[in-house]
């Protein structure tokens, strides 16, 4: 048997824990029986919910987490005083090497604030950037930032491309991923003052396959790998996308059940629509990985349920395997002593 990749789970963040987050990481070792999963929360709630299913005791392990952080609390202070919660525990057990990664539905302001702090960023690296992966006609791309970072300076958004090719590459395959800048316009001189500031310098990298701005119109299209961007605009983008896709999926339901006709229908074209929609279907991606810290964090939404758990869980595997933080730590370190 390969070497077990050990992950911590927070068991208790998000809207449905720690229902879903125990189901989702039991069908995570069911898939994979190299991973051992940490479930991080409170001891009594997190057994009963295990006790339903049936897994190998040697691969979930209950750590006992007596505290939670809200999602409405102020991040750093969340961080300082609630040392027993489970989104401290799990982020100190990945910065003690206990475990290889740590996976959170919970406070995106703790795990950004806990992850800076606590597992702290790799040398070089000037600010992590949070990076999810989102459904293309060509695949996926990566929108980088999308929730870190709201007030980035050009230098930021070198290295957010940087580390973005190094993921797209490695844990998606892409080999020489296409990056863009996103931007109001597809000419150079478009722009605010950060993408003007951005452009020249990502023009010169020579280590990164920059094809100049994108529109936010052509990312659905595929038009790019890796889009970069800073915070705001990023989470923006995120959520708009979220938004519509469910809008559309819920008035092709309603369409498809209007009338007897196109009931019959949505019965001759299910298996068809069914695999198009699941193409489209971001959970199957996993969660936002903070790139560039010295362990690695995964963000999840808050709304997560069991598939976006067990996925994300397997995603810290391929992190692993393909060793991106060394890669991340050789390439900016080495840039940065130059």
């Amino acid at each position: 048997m390969s070497e077990m990749i050990k992950v911590a789970v927070d068991a208790m963040g998000g809207d449905h824990a720690p229902l879903e987050v125990v189901k989702g990481a039991v069908e995570a070792i069911k898939t994979r029986e190299d991973i051992k999963v940490f479930l991080v929360g409170q001891e009594e709630l997190v057994k009963k919910e295990l006790e339903q299913y049936t897994y190998k005791p040697e691969q979930i392990e209950v750590v006992d987490a007596k505290e939670v952080i809200e999602t409405a609390e102020p991040p750093v202070n969340a961080i300082r005083k609630k040392k027993q919660s489970s989104i401290v525990l799990g982020m100190n057990m990945v910065k003690k090497n206990e475990a290889d990664a740590f996976v959170s539905a919970g406070s995106s302001g703790a795990i950004l604030v806990g992850g800076q702090v606590l597992v702290g960023r790799i040398k070089g690296v000037e600010r992590p950037p949070l990076a999810p992966l989102i459904p293309t006609e060509k695949g996926v791309a990566l929108l980088i930032d999308c929730g870190a970072n709201v007030d980035a300076r050009a230098s930021h958004l070198v290295q957010f491309a940087k580390m973005g090719s190094i993921y797209m590459e490695n844990v998606v395959g892409i080999k020489n991923p296409k990056v863009a800048i996103l931007n109001i316009g597809a000419e150079e001189e478009k722009g605010n003052q950060l993408v003007k500031e951005t452009f020249p310098l990502l023009k010169a990298c020579e280590d990164i396959n920059f094809i100049g701005s994108i529109e936010a119109r052509e990312i659905p299209h595929g038009g790019a790998d890796v889009i970069v961007t800073e915070a705001f605009a990023g989470n923006i983008v995120l959520k708009l996308y979220e938004g519509v896709a469910d809008t559309l999926l819920t008035k092709v339901k309603e369409g498809l059940m209007s009338t007897l006709r196109s009931k019959i229908g949505a019965l001759l074209i299910k298996p068809a629509l069914k695999q198009t929609l699941k193409a489209f279907d971001a959970s199957q991606y996993g969660g936002a990985p903070l790139l560039g810290l010295k362990g690695l964090v995964v963000k999840t939404h808050g709304s997560a349920k069991a598939n976006d758990i067990k996925n994300s869980i397997i995603q810290c595997v391929t992190f692993r395997e393909q060793e991106i933080n060394s890669k991340i730590k050789e390439h900016i370190c080495t840039e940065t002593e130059e």
